[in-house]
């Protein structure tokens, strides 16, 4: 199994997956042109592409959706009431292309298990993905104002996270959004902090080597090395060192990762 994360951030969010059966869109919150271009710089395309799985409605996670439906004929998942929001947003797309994939469920699509969990987010019915293929792990999990235990539960021990590192508290609290938005992202339906995410991390990572990639990081209220640098630290604190078996990397808004094998 490998993946790219294809672009993560407020502009638009989309991670592909694949595995020599298949391969799969989580979100697709870019243009359809520039979904199609992000893929060709790591040499694949929509002709790939078997499934697009919608985690919530947000239009950073949905904005290609509906012209990518129509244009390729591809199915797409999400839990009924994430369909019921998206349905104004979209466009149409077939009814041979809607599919309903339930919270907290898992559904087999070849070699490849994904498996559904809830977050804590301000839409209607946010939900994350796990992909797993034998013994490997895949665990996607952004847009979430906090890690529950049952959360954690599921993603532990992934060999791969893609995980949120939205922002630092001080610099939010010192930057220049209104307080109603400050005080949205801070909240329990908002954003996971530098600090916050590393201490769930600190629960879920276990003693193998294990790929921890940053994401969805704030243009205006974090940067790449105070995020790494932050979760280090609070690694560390709780007796992880970064660099032994765990491999931190950040995530780049504009350009995808190369292809990383889970």
């Amino acid at each position: 199994m490998r993946f790219s994360i294809l672009a993560s951030g407020s502009t638009g969010n989309s991670v592909y997956i694949e595995n020599d059966l298949g391969a799969y869109l989580v979100d697709a919150g870019l243009t359809a042109k520039r979904v199609e271009a992000q893929l060709a710089k790591i040499g694949r395309s929509m002709k790939n592409v078997n499934a697009i799985f919608v985690t919530h409605e947000h239009s950073d996670h949905i904005k290609g959706v509906g012209v990518l439906a129509r244009k390729h004929g591809i199915p797409i998942y999400a839990n009924q009431k994430t369909w019921q929001a998206m349905d104004g947003l979209v466009g149409d797309i077939a009814l041979e292309q809607r599919f309903q994939f339930d919270m907290e469920t898992v559904h087999a699509f070849g070699s490849i298990s994904i498996e559904s969990f809830a977050v804590s987010h301000d839409s209607v019915d946010p939900m994350f993905y796990v992909f797993h293929e034998g013994d490997r792990k895949l665990a996607i999990i952004t847009d979430t104002g906090y890690v529950s235990d049952r959360m954690k539960g599921i993603i532990k021990s992934a060999d791969s996270f893609v995980f949120e590192s939205n922002h630092d508290v001080g610099m939010l609290q010192m930057g220049r959004y209104p307080w109603s938005v400050k005080r949205r992202i801070l909240s329990d339906v908002g954003h996971v902090s530098n600090e916050d995410a590393a201490i769930a991390m600190s629960d879920v990572i276990e003693q193998k080597e294990t790929q921890i990639y940053l994401s969805h990081l704030s243009r205006d209220n974090n940067m790449k090395d105070l995020a790494r640098m932050s979760v280090e630290q609070t690694l560390q604190t709780c007796g992880i060192v970064a660099g032994e078996f765990v491999h931190l990397h950040d995530t780049d808004a504009e350009e995808p990762t190369e292809l990383i094998t889970v």
